[in-house]
């Protein structure tokens, strides 16, 4: 399956996915529902789809629903899994926005290798058993940023108040 996936472009992981998340119900997607989804017109789906099936990942058929064979699936489902893990490690434990980490989520899952993801999982669940055990590392570091961010902030403040007062000229 790996080998499957790293033969698969961003975009083509992006059709595979959309996919999955729309067919979850009923198993099946509809080209102009993928389009609504990710945002493409009708004939970027069909040439997608068309790839997908040479692929042996979607059955497709013009103007007919769209399917995921069983590698299909499975590869959709890696791919899905990465984009959960990323956005709860983005939203969860970073502090960042959910519409920033969605967008966030999807450029990195089709960058970042199994070895690193399965890391980020290990250390998603290793802050969530801390908590667990009274010792919250994700609102600590949100803190510790926070600080961070308000001492570079001040900081910036400063020197451009010292700036000003170089580069003003008293007549």
């Amino acid at each position: 399956m790996a080998a499957e996936n790293a033969n698969l472009s961003s975009s083509l992981e992006d059709y595979l996915e959309a996919i999955f998340n729309l067919s979850k119900e009923s198993n099946i997607a509809r080209s102009k529902d993928i389009a609504k989804s990710l945002g493409v017109s009708r004939s970027s789906v069909t040439g997608a789809l068309r790839v997908l099936k040479e692929k042996g990942l979607a059955n497709y058929k013009p103007y007919d629903y769209v399917t995921l064979t069983e590698t299909g699936r499975a590869t959709a489902a890696e791919i899905a899994k990465k984009h959960k893990i990323l956005e709860s490690f983005f939203i969860d434990l970073l502090g960042i926005e959910p519409n920033i980490a969605q967008e966030a989520a999807c450029k990195t899952e089709h960058t970042l290798g199994p070895e690193i993801i399965e890391k980020l999982l290990c250390f998603i669940e290793f802050v969530s058993h801390s908590s667990q055990n009274g010792c919250d590392l994700a609102d600590q570091f949100q803190k510790f940023c926070k600080e961070q961010m308000s001492k570079s902030t001040g900081k910036r403040d400063s020197e451009n108040g010292a700036e000003k007062s170089n580069t003003s000229v008293d007549n």
